[in-house]
């Protein structure tokens, strides 16, 4: 069983930025494909970044490329995702998400991941 951690979220002016943090259980975490989703009120769950198990591959929603940067460390078993340039249209619960023995590409689908954390609340406002 994996466990996933979120952390970093919280009020911020548009503009401004975080850094959200999630933090994974397990000691094969180097081998898990990582994302980012995010849920607004009212919404549907959307993709927004991932990450292959190396790191050395990324993937991003169109509408935060450029502005959002996703990283892991596998020292540490966590994954980042740096948010810059916040609009309140970002605001959602965000949520990290795991899937095991992914040798792959980056995974764009909710579907493809075994593990989801609680999620962290970013509030952007205007």
């Amino acid at each position: 069983q994996v466990q996933l951690v979120e952390s970093g979220g919280g009020l911020v002016q548009a503009g401004g930025s975080l850094r959200l943090s999630c933090a994974a259980s397990g000691r094969t975490f180097s081998s898990y494909a990582m994302g980012w989703f995010r849920q607004a009120p009212g919404k549907e769950r959307e993709f927004v970044a991932a990450i292959s198990w190396t790191g050395g591959s990324t993937a991003y929603a169109d509408s935060v490329k450029g502005r959002f940067t996703i990283s892991r460390d596998n020292a540490k078993n966590t994954v980042n995702l740096q948010m810059n340039s916040l609009t309140p249209e970002d605001t959602a619960v965000y949520y990290c998400a795991a899937r095991r023995r992914s040798w792959g590409d980056p995974l764009r689908n909710g579907a493809q991941y075994d593990y989801w954390g609680q999620g962290t609340q970013v509030t952007v406002s205007s």
